[in-house]
């Protein structure tokens, strides 16, 4: 029997997760897609909101296992731990992100578990999708935070990679969206 998934996108301001989800929530049957924001409070009562919030998440998870649906995350507890690691927050998210991390695999029984990390080869490109008419002001918008963004995913990826996590990594270049829809196409067999 054909496991649901769990498909989670993250990547730097910029990098095209709104247009990716959609077109995962457009091309998948049976799917939920949740666009999710983290905390604005960047000090200790911040991270303790955070953590009540994911914690509500994968405690959801988990009662959705029987309902035979495809989960699109954009944007999880992964966004909390980088903007922590990249000090944008007043403390350290790492012990609570590893603990997080251990009740998403611990789904991998019931669901096929996929993390999408989107970045940009050519990161000139950062200036012209930051330019962008409307976004919220969250964290500050600049073409070195999603540099810096960038860096700080891709250690994160190989992180997942070597503690042979059953959480499928998947990193993709948005520098031209037909190459990522084609890539995504072949991964969950979308007719594109």
């Amino acid at each position: 029997m054909t496991k649901n998934r769990i498909i989670i996108v993250e990547g730097p301001q910029g990098t095209g997760k709104t247009s990716l989800t959609n077109y995962l929530r457009d091309n998948i049957p049976a799917s939920n897609l949740y666009r999710l924001s983290g905390q604005k409070d960047k000090t200790n009562n911040g991270k303790e909101k955070s953590i009540i919030m994911y914690n509500a998440l994968l405690d959801y998870l988990y009662k959705m296992q029987e309902v035979e649906m495809d989960l699109i995350f954009d944007r999880t507890f992964f966004t909390e731990e980088i903007y922590a690691r990249l000090g944008y927050k007043e403390y350290s998210f790492t012990k609570i992100y590893l603990n997080l991390l251990k009740r998403l695999e611990n789904l991998n029984n019931h669901y096929d578990l996929y993390l999408i990390l989107l970045y940009l080869k050519n990161t000139d490109l950062y200036k012209q999708r930051l330019e962008r008419a409307y976004h919220h002001n969250y964290q500050a918008f600049s073409i070195q935070n999603s540099i810096d963004q960038q860096e700080a995913y891709q250690k994160m990826a190989q992180e997942i990679k070597n503690n042979a996590s059953p959480i499928k990594v998947l990193e993709t270049p948005t520098d031209d969206f037909s190459y990522a829809y084609k890539k995504i196409n072949g991964i969950f067999r979308i007719n594109g």
